[in-house]
């Protein structure tokens, strides 16, 4: 199990997966929006969406996990 964090502090703008998808190294899963700047956030892994911790609109500091992964079976 691993998770997604947040490089910067900012505003979740999108959510592009949602619980049970499946995920490869490098998939852009969220996108923060900071400073006028859209940050897309990708996995490092491949793997299964457990669950999404954040909803559109949060807002966010750095280091804070924005999606949990299970790994691939």
């Amino acid at each position: 199990m691993t998770s997604v964090v947040a490089s910067l502090a900012g505003v979740v703008f999108k959510i592009l997966v949602s619980p049970g998808d499946p995920v490869v190294s490098g998939q852009e899963v969220v996108r923060l929006e900071s400073m006028k700047m859209e940050i897309p956030l990708e996995t490092e892994q491949v793997g299964i969406v457990r669950e999404v911790l954040v909803k559109e609109g949060d807002f966010v500091n750095e280091g804070d996990p924005l999606v949990i992964l299970d790994d691939a079976q």
